[in-house]
C-alpha cells in the first residue's frame, strides 16, 4: 500500500486483526470490557500531550484514541449492532441537533441561555429515548463518569438553580470546616469507613471550589503529579551525588532535600 492511509485503511486493519484465522491471537480475544480501561488510559494520554503542549505526541495520541473507537466499533460490528458509520453517523446528528443556533434558526441572547438550552435538548433526547421521567435538575448526570467529574457536574447544575456561593470566601471556609473534621476523625480513631466518607466531603468541596475557578480539577491534579515526580526525582539525584539512596536517609534528612529541589526550582 502507498500513499497515506485513509480511515478507511484503518477500519480495514482492525477488521484483520479481529479475523479469528489470520488475526492477531490477543485483538481477538478482547471484548467490549477488557478494552474499555485502554481507551479510558488513551484519553489521559490525550490530555497529557497537550498539557505538556507536545503536538507530534498530540497527533499519535489522537491515533491512539481513534483506534480505541474503531476497536469498539469493530466489535459491536461483528455482532450485529452497530459498525464506526452508525457511529459516526449518531454524533454528527446529534452536533446538529444540540446546535440548532448553528444548523437552523435558533438564536440564544448569550452563553447561559445556550447552556439551558443545550440541557433542556438532552432532556427532550432522554424521554424520546423512554427514559424514565425524571424531574431533578440532577437528572441524566452519567454514572460512569470519573468521580471527580460528576461531582463537578452534580455541583453545576445545582448551580444551575441557584444552590450556590457567589464568592471562594464560603467555600474555603467549607474546606477547612471538612479538613477538621477529617482532623477529628483521625484523633479519635474513626473506623475506615468513618474516614472515607470524611475524606469525600474534603474531595467534594475541593472539586467544587475548582470548578468555581475555573480549574479542571484533573488538570490541576496532573501539574500537582508531575509537580512532585519532578522533585522527588531531583531529591534521588541529589543523593546519589553522595553516594547514597533515598531510602538511607532519615524523614529529617528527607526533607531537607525536598527544600532544596524546591529551591532549585525557582533558582
Amino acid at each position: 500500500m502507498s500513499g497515506r492511509y485513509t480511515l478507511e485503511d484503518l477500519l480495514a486493519i482492525m477488521a484483520r486483526l479481529r479475523d479469528p484465522t489470520h488475526g492477531c491471537p490477543w485483538d481477538v480475544q478482547q471484548d467490549f470490557a477488557s478494552v474499555a480501561p485502554y481507551t479510558i488510559e488513551e484519553a489521559y494520554e490525550v490530555a497529557d500531550a497537550i498539557d505538556r503542549a507536545d503536538f507530534g505526541d498530540l497527533r499519535e495520541e489522537l491515533g491512539d484514541l481513534l483506534l480505541q473507537v474503531v476497536f469498539h466499533a469493530q466489535m459491536a460490528h461483528e455482532r450485529g449492532l452497530f459498525d464506526f458509520a452508525d457511529v459516526a453517523h449518531a454524533i454528527a446528528d446529534k452536533m446538529r441537533r444540540r446546535h440548532p443556533h448553528v444548523f437552523a434558526e435558533a438564536r440564544y441572547a448569550d452563553v447561559e441561555e445556550q447552556t439551558r438550552a443545550w440541557e433542556a435538548i438532552k432532556a427532550a433526547e432522554r424521554a424520546s429515548r423512554g427514559a424514565a421521567h425524571d424531574e431533578s435538575a440532577l437528572a441524566g448526570i452519567s454514572r460512569g463518569l470519573p468521580e471527580w467529574k460528576r461531582a463537578a457536574k452534580l455541583q453545576q447544575r445545582a448551580a444551575g438553580v441557584g444552590f450556590e456561593w457567589r464568592e471562594p470566601g464560603p467555600m474555603l471556609d467549607k474546606l477547612a470546616e471538612e479538613v477538621d473534621e477529617v482532623r477529628a476523625e483521625f484523633a479519635s480513631g474513626a473506623d475506615a469507613d468513618r474516614l472515607e466518607d470524611e475524606l469525600g466531603d474534603v474531595l467534594f468541596v475541593t472539586a467544587n471550589l475548582a470548578r468555581h475557578a475555573g480549574i479542571d480539577f484533573s488538570r490541576a491534579l496532573r501539574r500537582a503529579n508531575a509537580k512532585f515526580e519532578r522533585r522527588f526525582r531531583r531529591m534521588e539525584t541529589l543523593v546519589a551525588a553522595q553516594g547514597r539512596s533515598l531510602g538511607e536517609l532519615d524523614l529529617d534528612a528527607q526533607e531537607t532535600l525536598w527544600r532544596q529541589a524546591k529551591a532549585d526550582e525557582a533558582s
